[in-house]
């Protein structure tokens, strides 16, 4: 666990081949020097080119993401890695699906509180809602903190997908 203070967030992008054992080799290069992940998300993005995009959300000191983005640029199946949060504006999201209980007195006030956060109805039963949430990770969790004082009964969450901002591409 690093304890120093001046841990920052990052969000790195990695263009990789889609091969098996590349997750686990970028996944190694984090948990062998004891570094963090606070979200890993991986989907194909070319398959032609049988090409995929890893968005990994970390904390540490400046110098330390600068030698994990050195190290990550090294590995052979990565043909790219950007660090979004130095290179300037990034767009992120996260996605929550999250059960509630919903008592026949709590169904409207259920409902209108997702609908404040333009959560989306996705299943409902006469016990329960299922509402789909994508937005930045502070409002998913807002929307699991309003909605634990009605049972939250499961939740799950993705980890972060991101974009810079702008008209290039990676």
């Amino acid at each position: 666990m690093n304890t120093q203070t001046n841990e920052e967030r990052h969000v790195l992008a990695l263009t990789v081949d889609n091969e098996a054992g590349v997750l686990g080799r970028v996944v190694g290069l984090f948990s062998g020097r004891g570094y963090n992940i606070h979200s890993l998300t991986v989907s194909e993005i070319d398959t032609e080119k049988k090409l995929s995009r890893i968005t990994v959300s970390t904390s540490a000191p400046p110098a330390t993401i600068a030698h994990i983005v050195t190290l990550l640029d090294r590995l052979v199946p990565v043909y790219k890695v950007r660090d979004l949060t130095v290179d300037g504006a990034f767009v992120e999201r996260a996605l929550v699906l999250i059960k509630v209980k919903a008592e026949a007195e709590k169904r409207a006030e259920i409902l209108h509180l997702a609908d404040n956060f333009d959560a989306t109805e996705v299943d409902s039963t006469d016990k329960s809602f299922v509402f789909e949430l994508a937005d930045i990770p502070g409002k998913l969790n807002e929307f699991i903190e309003l909605m634990k004082p009605y049972g939250i009964i499961e939740y799950s969450r993705t980890g972060i997908t991101a974009l810079a901002r702008g008209s290039e591409g990676f």
